[in-house]
């Protein structure tokens, strides 16, 4: 069977997050997206270092998925730099990994639009 894979990404606020995870999985390239809102970031940007109230988005999807993930999120993405990394799974419980599959069913039927 196919592997699974996470994708994280950040977005400045809740309500962006929220869109483009709602999005993700309306168009059924991904089973689920955690959002955990209230990270707090320190980061070199501009020369400086940097500090920001985010919201982590952990997107399971499909390996097979990772780039059309990774594009529609890119896509909308406020941030100029998107941090959006694909991170494999190295297990997942049976069950589990078989409702990811049956979601995301239609999507691995659909072409890909690229």
């Amino acid at each position: 069977m196919e592997r699974v894979v996470l994708v994280y990404t950040t977005y400045p606020s809740l309500v962006e997050a929220e869109k483009a995870g709602r999005d993700v999985v309306a168009q059924r390239l991904a089973a689920c997206v955690n959002i955990l809102p209230g990270m707090v970031s320190h980061y070199w940007w501009e020369g400086r270092v940097q500090r920001g109230e985010e919201v982590v988005m952990v997107i399971k999807t499909r390996a097979s998925f990772a780039d059309r993930v990774r594009k529609a999120i890119k896509s909308g993405h406020p941030y100029t730099t998107p941090a959006i990394m694909v991170i494999p799974v190295e297990s997942v419980e049976d069950t589990y990994l078989r409702w990811i599959m049956t979601e995301t069913d239609r999507a691995a039927l659909a072409p890909s639009a690229s």
